[in-house]
């Protein structure tokens, strides 16, 4: 009786000692796979502050958060050049130095800089109004090399008739823009076809830089009867210079994103630009999901809303005609 009592003690102690082995073993390997937590490293470059681009950063944070990328499992660097093309190249060489997974640029001269500085990682262009025209992809269903991301082509055709819908005794229109950026002289060029073709008359304004658009404004306010102003990071730095001129001289200011018009121009077919945000973190996504570049086709966001600014209106003497006010959001009521 005593051996079997023996016995039966020692098999107890061994199945104890096991199970314990068991569990350290089982609480380590836990323990070890949670400190190796997955980490993607996304690097954004924005070529110049200013609210439309602001508000397109938020929304890729914002998109990437949703799509549950926030917090310890993201490493996240947004670099800013301020409009200065040699930091945009070496920005562009220490992101991707830096060996993140996916780049974005946020405006066209951002996302050049980033897929001239590497074939290898995916960059994301973020809201380029005219990819192809600035050399980043040659096809926008079926991208060939490293880059794809989000185009917003500005509603161009809706703007022409939006000007003459709220201006209809406008003859002449100048339209102001950067001669350095790409994107702007494509637009120029699609809004000078449109209005023509539609009885306006467009005379070009073109700046090397922000230092001279207050003469340029000097002189185009004496010419033209309304101002357009296209998605162009160069004026829309100097946007409240621009808005101040045309006020004084009692010229309206078309212009091309939503936070123009909160900023004083009196309407837009706009985009919203954080939306155009939120889109450009859903294709980064994809990429960190393990999509590749050549399954992930650009993007193009085409078409807008009216949107207003009564305030600016009623300083004009200007009526927005019912038809407009149906259809539009207004940015900035009359009171504010």
């Amino acid at each position: 009786m005593k051996n079997k009592a023996l016995i039966g003690t020692l098999i107890a102690l061994g199945l104890v000692v096991v199970g314990s082995f068991a569990y350290n073993n089982l609480s380590k390997s836990n323990s070890q796979a949670g400190d190796t937590k997955d980490v993607v490293k996304v690097g954004i470059l924005q070529y110049v502050t200013h609210d439309a681009l602001d508000q397109i950063e938020k929304g890729i944070e914002d998109g990437l958060a949703d799509a549950g990328y926030d917090g310890d499992n993201i490493d996240l660097t947004v670099l800013n050049s301020e409009g200065d093309q040699s930091k945009i190249q070496t920005m562009s060489k220490k992101l991707v130095n830096d060996k993140n997974d996916v780049l974005i640029g946020i405006a066209t001269p951002a996302a050049q800089g980033l897929a001239g500085a590497t074939k290898d990682i995916p960059v994301v262009m973020g809201a380029i109004s005219d990819p192809v025209g600035a050399k980043l992809v040659k096809n926008l269903k079926k991208p060939e090399g490293n880059v794809t991301g989000t185009s917003n082509h500005v509603p161009l055709k809706q703007t022409v008739e939006l000007i003459q819908d709220i201006t209809p005794n406008a003859k002449t229109v100048g339209v102001l823009y950067a001669s350095s950026e790409d994107n702007s002289v494509s637009q120029v060029a699609e809004f000078k076809k449109y209005a023509q073709a539609s009885g306006l008359s467009v005379i070009e304004y073109a700046v090397p830089s922000t230092n001279e658009i207050t003469t340029t404004m000097s002189v185009m306010t004496g010419k033209v009867d309304a101002i357009f102003v296209p998605q162009d990071n160069t004026i829309a730095s100097a946007f409240p210079t621009v808005v101040s001129s045309a006020n004084a001289a009692k010229i309206p200011v078309y212009s091309s994103v939503d936070t123009m018009v909160e900023q004083g121009s009196i309407a837009s077919v706009a985009q919203s630009q954080y939306d155009l945000g939120v889109e450009t973190a859903k294709i980064a996504v994809k990429l960190l999901n393990g999509k590749s570049v050549k399954e992930v086709p650009v993007n193009v966001i085409d078409t807008g809303t009216p949107t207003v600014n009564l305030k600016a209106a009623k300083e004009l003497g200007i009526t927005i005609p019912d038809s407009v006010l149906e259809e539009a959001d207004i940015a900035v009521k009359e009171n504010e």
